[in-house]
């Protein structure tokens, strides 16, 4: 008969988990997967409607389509020039994040590093804005759109879009530059480099995952803005969210225009979802390997 050593017997016992550890984390995948099918099937459900007629989304809803064919993406193309939308769109949002950007962190940086007084003053001034609701400045952007002589002019938004995301991100980038520490900007000091140079070469890099949230949040924010786009724009130029309505008609709903539709305005979504995201992942690693 062979013997088993005591302290082999004493590392099987402490590897063995106990029943609840085991159902416990039983529950947690199940929940984990269930979540995770909770966000696919509405996303496979509008992906394959697209290229789907209505008789077959209503016969068929999950199954995969007979064919790839692009004939609802050319629809929406011709009823409503949501190619020539998402070019105003990306032009605008991007031009807006930018603006954005090029506004909030020296502003961030004034008011987390700077010790000067009225600072907090200012940090607070600007939580104030999350006060007011959008609705409430429609009517004077309107005016103020006429008065400038920018009304249906994308210049407009592109300089008030950044308007509406100053104060969150003005406020989280300087919770992101307190996080840095002190040290490594007195160093820089020492080696002669001014506030300008600090900024560019030290706390945007060192910022990156903050400003990678930040781009995100207002991508999101700019891209799918529908009220005051509708207001101000007009004639040919409309964005995408604008233009999206336009398919569906009084008569009858076409389901697999409206979801070929819909899927094209995600698409860049997504796509600048994973850029960023992987930005800021490489970006956090880097911050991990240099501490």
């Amino acid at each position: 008969m062979v013997s088993i050593p005591a302290s082999r017997n004493k590392a099987t016992r402490r590897s063995r988990k106990p029943l609840s550890s085991i159902i416990s984390s039983n529950v947690v995948r199940a929940l984990v997967v269930l979540y995770v099918l909770i966000i696919l099937v509405p996303i496979y459900y509008l992906v394959i409607s697209a290229f789907k007629s209505n008789d077959a989304i209503f016969t068929q809803p999950l199954s995969l389509p007979t064919s790839l064919s692009l004939q609802n993406f050319a629809a929406a193309q011709d009823d409503a020039g949501l190619f020539q939308a998402m070019g105003v769109s990306i032009y605008i949002t991007v031009c807006a994040e930018l603006l954005t950007l090029l506004l909030a962190l020296p502003a961030a940086y004034g008011i987390a590093r700077i010790p000067l007084k009225g600072t907090v003053l200012i940090e607070r001034l600007f939580g104030i804005s999350f006060l007011i609701p959008g609705f409430a400045v429609l009517v004077p952007t309107f005016l103020l759109s006429i008065q400038l002589g920018l009304f249906h002019s994308t210049l407009f938004l592109i300089l008030f879009y950044p308007v509406t995301a100053l104060p969150l991100t003005v406020i989280m980038m300087a919770q992101f530059m307190r996080s840095i520490p002190y040290e490594i900007e007195e160093a820089a000091i020492v080696d002669g480099a001014n506030r300008l140079v600090i900024l560019v070469r030290l706390m945007i890099p060192l910022c990156m995952p903050g400003i990678a949230t930040m781009l995100i949040l207002n991508f999101l924010n700019f891209w799918n803005e529908y009220i005051f786009a509708l207001v101000i724009l007009g004639g040919d130029t409309q964005t995408v969210q604008v233009a999206l309505p336009l398919l569906k008609t009084l008569n009858i709903v076409d389901y697999g225009l409206l979801t070929a539709g819909t899927l094209l305005t995600v698409i860049p979504v997504y796509l600048v979802y994973i850029v960023i995201q992987r930005k800021m992942q490489e970006a956090l690693v880097a911050g991990y390997a240099k501490g």
